[in-house]
């Protein structure tokens, strides 16, 4: 038997009425809805279960809200099926439900960090300056000499998330992405260029300002060893020592989420299977890009949960 790897998924994978299905039959999961409300002082709960749209994607919403229910797919999955990951791992924001699954943050400190995230990152670029894209069928090495090319010329752009073979997104100035989409194809090989509906360039440089605000948040929030070793986006390396992992998740905001090579990571320690936690299935797709062999699961819905069986196979 292989080892198992609990994954969580960032900003994207939102939808209205996650959950839903556990708030209504499981009290656990009701009440961590309601403390997800009482830890921010407003009904998240009600934009995650009815919306409006506008208001569940305002990325200080989407952080919390997508925290929330992912952890209580975890949590209810765990009741039933009592199994123990032996790694964790989220993307971007993901990371932070990852840190809760391993004991390191409480569920209500990570909700209000969050949030407090979510808005350094909107406040930290002045809207319409920042941009993002998914470049499709690129070669990371000659994306990466592309976007320093177009960053010395003074419009910074630089690969935010490695994603899996063939899929990065960039972040960056409106210029520098912008000439990313124009020289792409030609300088690096890539066969689209989809800019992205974001409200900010995430995991740029130009998010410094909100990595200081968010590292004076985390001096003041309490944090456990991890129990479980947890791969960092920034570093794709394991982490379960406090201060380290403090300091990663401040440079998380302004680097790369290394996101292919995470799962790489995991897979030669001997992961064969991953189970995602939350909405959608983005994580899924993208491991399944990074190799075909390995066994994945999606815990999205009250049915995935309760249908839920390991294949030794």
């Amino acid at each position: 038997m292989g080892k198992i790897a609990f994954v969580f998924p960032g900003q994207g994978a939102q939808a209205i009425g996650m959950g839903k299905d556990l708030v209504e039959t499981d009290a656990a999961a009701r009440r961590r809805y309601e403390e997800a409300d009482e830890a921010l002082g407003f009904a998240l709960s009600r934009i995650i279960l009815e919306g409006p749209e506008a208001e569940l994607k305002a990325t200080a919403n989407t952080q919390p809200a997508l925290l929330t229910a992912s952890i209580v797919y975890l949590e209810r999955f765990q009741s039933i099926h009592g199994l123990q990951p032996d790694y964790v791992a989220g993307h971007s924001l993901g990371e932070y439900s990852a840190l809760v699954a391993a004991g390191v943050l409480s569920f209500a400190e990570a909700v209000s960090t969050v949030r407090a995230r979510g808005e350094f990152m909107e406040a930290a670029v002045p809207s319409g300056q920042g941009a993002m894209a998914a470049v499709l069928g690129a070669e990371r090495e000659a994306l990466q000499t592309l976007c320093e090319s177009i960053s010395a010329g003074g419009h910074p752009v630089e690969l935010a998330n490695l994603n899996c073979p063939g899929q990065i997104v960039i972040s960056g100035s409106v210029a520098g992405v912008q000439a990313v989409v124009e020289q792409g194809k030609e300088a690096a090989g890539a066969k689209r260029v989809i800019p992205l509906e974001v409200s900010g360039p995430f995991h740029s440089s130009l998010m410094r300002p909100a990595s200081e605000r968010l590292a004076a948040v985390l001096e003041g929030v309490a944090m456990n060893r991890a129990a479980v070793p947890v791969v960092a986006n920034a570093s794709a390396k394991p982490v379960q020592e406090p201060e380290e992992i403090r300091q990663l998740l401040v440079e998380q905001v302004h680097a790369s989420v290394l996101w292919e090579d995470s799962v790489a990571w995991l897979i030669a320690q001997g992961v064969d299977t991953f189970i995602e936690f939350g909405s959608g299935s983005v994580l899924a797709g993208l491991i399944k890009k990074i190799d075909r062999s390995v066994k994945v699961y999606s815990i999205n819905s009250l049915e995935a949960l309760e249908q839920f069986q390991l294949t030794t196979a």
